[in-house]
């Protein structure tokens, strides 16, 4: 005799053994720690992830500040230069005018050789209203361009 004889939730072979229900239990609680050793892995992995984002958000912001500096130290700059430059251009501005003015250089005028006969100076060309052109019909659809004169 044994002493699974003596108990007598051990003893039987149906549906409702206590062994099997032990053995359950413990494939559950198996699976439940899997489950947690996982989660616990995922969620030291999600930390990672956040202590590396802050990290280099951190980092950001610092060369976001430097460059922020820096465009103000150069906008700075740039205005000392432009008011510089104006002092410069009021100062010397009339002395380069009258330079300019001095060592200019002048273009003669074009002459157009007019001795061939279709560079010839043509006459003036009389030009129509659109009311005297409809009062000599000659708004209507043109099929032959020779038909209206001028005069």
């Amino acid at each position: 005799m044994s002493i699974t004889d003596h108990i007598p939730g051990l003893k039987g072979n149906g549906r409702r053994r206590a062994v099997d229900k032990l053995a359950e239990l413990e494939a559950e609680i198996r699976k439940l720690f899997t489950r947690q050793m996982a989660a616990d892995d995922f969620f030291a992995i999600l930390m990672n992830d956040v202590v590396t984002t802050n990290a280099a958000l951190e980092r950001e912001r610092e060369f976001r500040g430097e460059a922020e500096e820096a465009a103000a130290q150069m906008r700075m700059e740039r205005d000392e230069w432009r008011d510089r430059a104006l002092e410069l251009q009021a100062r010397f501005g009339p002395q380069l005018a009258a330079e300019a003015n001095a060592n200019r250089i002048d273009v003669p005028p074009m002459v157009r050789d007019t001795t061939a006969i279709e560079d010839q100076a043509t006459g003036p060309i009389y030009v129509r209203t659109l009311q005297e052109a409809a009062a000599a019909g000659h708004l209507g659809p043109v099929t032959d361009p020779g038909h209206i004169t001028t005069h």
